[in-house]
């Protein structure tokens, strides 16, 4: 104490202790306002002295029992997760609402609550619409809507605005076709992004446009160089059905309905681009003020395309002549010959159209930069009711019920949600694509998941569900977990096998396809289906609320619920768990059989066609990048068995190895012009592990097709983007375990 300069300093934390404990004790020097090393004098015995002594003794054991008390204190607090708790402001521990407190029993409580059938049942009502195409007025009045809903419920929003190009049929005149000597007919149905023009070529009846239809042909010797294939809607795909004509160098498709319940006078609608998005600006979005040069997607075709209805379909049938059809085959009974002349004109105008998408986001608590999006086409070629209507009222309606679980119950998901609707998906799913090409950079490691909304009821006796295999486990435990009426969906359709009775792969026509396949972010798609059949309106005028009626016995509120309930648990589990229930052992599995496959084969074209490919061919490194994805995978189960899953830092590091899995396996080797599904398992194109299956068995019998040097190319960077993959599971570069 000298004067009135007089200094007394307590220090009750040990922080600083801590940071300077390598230079010892003592070495702290405290200085005053002048700058000059106070002076430490030891002090007398007065009464004075004493008085502060005893203060200072007593304000020491004072705040001893506070810190004891408070900590006492929050022991008796619900447990929380480390990142819930800040020390800041003095020091002061207070509760930040990062932690999912709430128990999953309840979160799931709750949403049975709030999303209810008469909910969903007054929505269809506010978001029908007799008629709603992408980029009319219609279809913009839906999106405002949308808009206001999910600003009503406090969420962020915002829209994204495209221009794209689509085919419209001609605004003058007309599509048409003449089979031989009969009067022309002029359909109202089209296939945009058919070819134009004109052409003239005998019929050749080909089922469903199968690979194996195709293959049925080829078999009894039938000559396909320019023939008019007829094909039945369903199966597949349009835009695969003629993708399939086109290789065996066929100059038009005609494709009629045949299901018993569709009238003869039905006109189908649809696109045929093989793939998705806008096809003249492939592997980049359709954005207003970029300049992009003159490109096409390499999935156009390049023959002509066209609808019938199931009238003059059977009408061309009855009357065919040559070779008896297969036996299997449905149908009359003969395939046509080179007298059954028809000729198409297709006079399909291209148009630029402006769409918008809509959003709105409920932001996390922890990882907010982290988000699930559940989507739902909005737009429909006519009514559209189970195409649109079914999953648009879905979104919203799982929107408000989430968003007042947020606000008023205390739910705090630790990422975010975001709401998204759709415009153009009757266009090949144009507006989710574009999205996905404009932010592609962004949505990299953020967006984790996709959840689809559309067609999710057609039917009521069957559940289909198509996804991303490091979903199937979540699959699973949800639909152990919701129920259709009074029993569980598990017990209802998954019998003996769930996954042979419920899960089928994923199709090309699915929104939830190019997250998948092009953006490597795991999906999800799934329906209710009768008889397992796809539903007969799609793609027409009559798909309308009295014809899904029909299909689900007038159970259609009620199985949105149930929809929606499985949509919502896949949800907030991913929200609301530390860990994101996402298997990585399941892509091992798969792996693992293609690989075998390819061994197998491999080892077959060595004994049958020795010339073809070098005999110091080996599997061996495809094998041992197998090994290494499945030592990686082993190596993150016991990673996540020794961390602290209460550390924030912790749990989003390995969250981030488990989302980066699905995008690894997005062959870099490829353009996504070119092959714009680049996912080597489940995407498309030369580069995936189907492909070099079927491309050894084409080298087995020769075919001239084959490409030995072509095989060898992807054959090997096949095997290293599943190292590459392998190698990012693995974590840290000094993880990893490449012996390659």
């Amino acid at each position: 104490m000298e004067s009135d300069n007089s200094h007394v300093e307590m220090k009750l934390s040990s922080d600083m202790d801590e940071e300077v404990g390598e230079n010892g004790v003592g070495e702290h020097h405290h200085h005053n306002s002048n700058g000059k090393p106070y002076v430490v004098r030891k002090l007398g015995h007065t009464p004075k002295n004493l008085c502060y002594f005893a203060s200072g003794i007593l304000l020491i054991f004072i705040i001893g029992i506070l810190i004891g008390y408070m900590s006492h204190g929050e022991k008796n607090v619900a447990p929380v997760c480390a990142s819930s708790i800040s020390l800041i402001e003095n020091d002061v521990p207070h509760e930040t609402g990062a932690a999912p407190l709430m128990d999953w029993d309840d979160v799931k409580s709750l949403l049975a609550k709030k999303f209810t059938a008469a909910k969903i049942e007054q929505a269809f009502s506010d978001f029908s619409q007799a008629s709603h195409r992408a980029g009319s007025p219609e279809d913009e009045k839906l999106g405002n809507r949308v808009l206001e809903r999910f600003k009503e419920y406090g969420m962020n929003t915002w829209t994204d605005e495209h221009f794209i190009k689509v085919q419209d049929p001609p605004t003058s005149g007309y599509n048409k076709i003449v089979f031989r000597n009969m009067s022309e007919e002029r359909p109202k149905g089209f296939l945009s992004y058919s070819g134009n023009g004109s052409v003239t070529g005998a019929v050749l009846y080909a089922r469903y446009g199968q690979e194996v239809d195709f293959r049925a042909l080829r078999d009894k010797n039938i000559n396909m160089n320019g023939r008019v294939m007829l094909v039945r809607a369903g199966k597949i795909s349009f835009a695969e059905k003629v993708a399939n004509a086109a290789k065996m160098n066929a100059s038009a498709v005609l494709i009629y309905p045949d299901q018993a319940e569709i009238s003869d006078s039905t006109e189908l609608y649809g696109h045929v681009h093989m793939g998705s998005g806008d096809p003249y600006t492939p592997g980049f979005p359709s954005f207003n003020h970029t300049q992009f040069p003159p490109v096409v997607s390499s999935g156009l075709p390049r023959i002509l395309a066209q609808t019938i209805t199931k009238g003059t379909g059977t009408t061309i049938l009855k009357q065919l002549r040559g070779q008896n059809k297969p036996e299997n085959w449905e149908g009359y009974y003969k395939l046509g010959d080179e007298s059954d002349t028809i000729t198409v004109e297709v006079n399909n105008v291209l148009a630029e159209k402006k769409i918008h998408n809509v959003f709105g986001v409920i932001k996390g608590f922890v990882d907010s930069d982290r988000y699930v999006v559940i989507g739902a086409q909005r737009d429909a070629w006519g009514p559209g009711f189970a195409s649109s209507t079914v999953g648009t009222s879905v979104l919203v309606e799982l929107a408000r019920s989430i968003s007042d679980m947020v606000k008023n119950d205390g739910f705090k998901p630790r990422r975010s949600i975001v709401f998204a609707s759709w415009s153009a998906g009757e266009y090949g799913s144009v507006g989710a694509t574009e999205w996905l090409e404009g932010y592609l950079s962004s949505l990299n490691m953020k967006a984790f998941s996709y959840i689809n909304l559309d067609g999710i009821v057609t039917g009521r006796n069957g559940f289909k569900v198509a996804g991303s295999p490091l979903m199937h486990s979540l699959i699973e435990n949800t639909l152990k977990e919701v129920k259709n009426k009074e029993m569980l969906l598990f017990n209802e359709f998954a019998k003996s096998n769930w996954e042979s009775n419920i899960l089928e792969p994923m199709q090309l026509n699915s929104a939830a396809y190019p997250f998948l396949a092009f953006s490597g972010i795991p999906s999800i798609s799934f329906r209710f289906t009768t008889d397992n059949s796809d539903y007969k309106y799609f793609g027409t005028l009559e798909d309308t609320l009295e014809n899904l009626n029909i299909a689900t016995s007038s159970q259609v509120p009620q199985l949105a619920e149930t929809a929606g309930r499985f949509a919502g648990h896949i949800v907030l589990r991913l929200v609301h768990d530390h860990l994101l229930q996402m298997d990585v052992m399941k892509y091992y599995k798969i792996i693992r059989s293609d690989v075998g496959k390819i061994n197998g084969k491999v080892k077959e074209v060595l004994q049958m066609q020795p010339q073809l490919l070098p005999k110091a061919l080996t599997v061996q490194w495809l094998i041992s990048a197998t090994g290494s994805y499945s030592r990686a995978a082993s190596s993150l189960q016991v990673d996540i068995q020794n961390s602290d899953l209460e550390d924030i830092e912790m749990c989003r590091l390995i969250n981030d190895r488990i989302m980066a899995v699905e995008k690894n396996f997005l062959s870099p080797y490829v353009s996504p012009r070119e092959s714009p599904f680049r996912h080597i398992l489940v995407g498309s194109g030369p580069h995936t592990l189907k492909a070099l299956i079927k491309h050894l068995d084409a080298l087995k019998i020769d075919n001239p097709e084959a490409d030995a040097e072509l095989f060898r190319n992807q054959f090997a960077l096949a095997t290293w983007t599943i190292q590459g993959c392998a190698n990012s599971l693995a974590g840290d570069i000094w993880s990893l375990d490449n012996n390659i």
